[in-house]
This record gives C-alpha cells, structure tokens and sequence, in this order.
C-alpha cells in the first residue's frame, strides 16, 4: 500500500519539485498540495494523510502551528509531520519537534533523506537532518536539568542498546538489522523505553540519552 502524502510550501517551484520527487516513488502517492498553512491545516484534516511534509515558513500560519494542530501533545489522534525547510536555525529546529514533528530536514537535504524521512514518519519514527541532529541535541542538553529523573524500573541490558541506537538516529529497521532481532521486538524495546523514560517521542528519548550522559553530543 503507497504511503499518502500531502506537501505543503508556498513557492510554487519548491512545491513542485517535492511533488516530483515523491511522486516518483513506487509506494509513495501524493494526494494534494497547500500553498499556505491554513490551506495544509485544512487540506490534511480533511484527507488524513499518512504524512504531511510542511514548509515551516508559510503564510497564514506557519509550518510550526500547523504541526501542533495536528500532531501535538494535546491531539487525541496525532498525525505523521515532517517539517522541511531553508533555514538552519536552531529555534525553527527546537520549535517544530516540541509541536509533535516526526522529522526535520533542509531543503538541501537531497531526495534520498527526503524519500526516508517519509518513510521513518510513516512507520512512527522519526529522522532529524544528520547536520542539525548532534547540535540540538547539544542544546536540549544545556537546557536540561542538573540531575535527570531516573526511571523507576531500570534499563535492560537490550534497552540500553536499543536507547543508544535511538539516540544516534537509527530507524527500527536499521535498529533490527544491528541488533540481529525482528522489527516487532525493537518497537516493544522503544514503547518500553517510552513507558520507563517517560517520553512521548523517540526525540525525547534521545534527550534522556544525553541528559544522562549515556550519549554525548558531537
């Protein structure tokens, strides 16, 4: 079955190019396009896409204020966002995965990150841009507190390996080929680490990760 996709970018050559480039996929289907955030808002509550890729900067309301209607902590039913966008700013970064983003990349990024991006938001996982991801995690461990809530249970040995997996930005599918287990075996791990770690998303088991000094940011 072809992942549904809606773009959403108000230049129309951007626009464009992204239909081509995804369009151009066998198991990728493109079902509407938005000019403008209240236009994708709507656009992608009425067709339920498995994923909407969202330009972050667009009139009406930006790519960040649509990914919270449809994909924030608050939504009961949250959708599939991959946010994309020309400017390498860390606030743009910070501000769209804590409105529910499952993946972020620059317009730079080339069709082959995009094509994954698509593909890890569509089976519920996320991709940050390899060029952004060691600097934000970086800046969330800043911001983190002195001393990280631990969980109650403690880490397995295969968790611990599955949460540095997560917290380098590998997918479940690239997380099962490494450990050498079926894909089903790494999404219980990752909704363990969830339950245990308190986290929403796999972005915030990463920040635990670093948080705790487990990982450390490049």
């Amino acid at each position: 079955m072809s992942i549904r996709v809606v773009v959403a970018d108000d230049q129309d050559l951007v626009r464009a190019g992204l239909v081509m480039i995804l369009g151009a996929q066998p198991d990728i289907e493109v079902v509407g396009e938005a000019a403008d955030g209240l236009a994708a808002f709507d656009l992608a509550t009425r067709l339920r896409p498995d994923v909407l890729l969202a330009d972050i900067r667009m009139p009406g309301i930006d790519g960040v204020e649509v990914t919270r209607r449809l994909a924030g902590p608050d939504v009961p039913d949250p959708m599939a966002v991959v946010v994309i966008t020309t400017f390498d700013l860390d606030e743009y970064v910070l501000g769209a995965l804590r409105a529910g983003a499952r993946g972020f990349l620059l317009k730079d990024a080339g069709p082959a990150l995009l094509v994954q991006a698509i593909h890890a938001a569509a089976n519920g996982d996320a991709l940050i841009a390899p060029n952004v991801t060691s600097r934000l995690l970086a800046i969330f461990a800043d911001q983190s507190p002195a001393m990280p809530v631990q969980p109650v249970d403690p880490l397995t040995e295969r968790e611990e390996e599955v949460l540095a997996l997560v917290a380098r930005g590998r997918t479940n599918a690239e997380i099962a080929a490494e450990l050498y287990v079926g894909l089903s075996t790494v999404k219980f791990h990752v909704a363990s680490l969830m339950t245990k770690l308190g986290a929403r998303n796999r972005v915030e088991i990463a920040m635990w990760a670093y948080d705790t000094r487990r990982m450390r940011a490049n």
